[in-house]
Formats: structure tokens, sequence, C-alpha cells
């Protein structure tokens, strides 16, 4: 019998556009591919209603299509993030520096999936 505890995990949404999914997939559904020059932080958020809202409303209108994701994050790393309110109060991100995302996907337990599609 093992005295190991599995890790306590934190579900976390990301909206996402078609291209970088396809960056998700090609990963293994494992990581999130690492950001562009103009994106300094990877935003995923707190609440799945308000990453629908992001990729029905937004993704749609600029890439044709927007999915939600979900995923575990080990809830022990992620304390290091504070959550940061975006508007409202379901509206919570974290906010990831983009040189920290490869340190952040190692810590992803078990893979992305996809929860919701528009187009």
């Amino acid at each position: 019998m093992s005295d190991q505890h599995p890790r306590a995990t934190t579900t976390l949404w990301r909206p996402t556009g078609p291209k970088e999914l396809e960056l998700v997939r090609e990963l293994g559904g494992r990581a999130w591919p690492p950001r562009l020059p103009e994106q300094p932080i990877f935003y995923p958020v707190l609440d799945e209603d308000y990453a629908v809202r992001i990729a029905r409303d937004w993704n749609v209108k600029h890439d044709g299509a927007g999915y939600v994701t979900r995923f575990e994050v080990d809830s022990e790393f992620l304390r290091r993030y504070p959550v940061r309110q975006a508007g409202g109060r379901t509206i919570l991100e974290l906010w990831v520096p983009a040189e920290e995302l490869e340190e952040f996907n190692a810590h992803i337990v078990g893979e992305i999936e996809v929860v919701h599609a528009f187009s």
C-alpha cells in the first residue's frame, strides 16, 4: 500500500482559437505552446462561463471558431500566481509570464480537453 496522496489539482479553463488548439494537439494534448513575442502573458481562467463567453464572442469573430478547453494543474504550484479579477466577480484569471509557461506545462495533470466548440 502506498502512503503517497494524489496531488490536489485545480481546474482551469482556456478559451482558444483553432491555431492554438492545433498546437496543443501537436504537443500531445498535455502542454500549451510557447507564447508569441506579442503575448507576454498566458491567461488561463477560473470560470467556465467566462471562458465560454470569450471563445464564443471573441475567438469566433477573430478566428472563425472558438473552443473552451479544461485542464487540471497542481494546486500547490498555482499558489505562485495570484488570482486577477478582470471584471465582474466571476471574471477571474491567472497571469502566467510567458517565460514560465514551460514550467507551468510541467505541472499540468492529465490532458487538456476541449469541452465546448463554437463557429
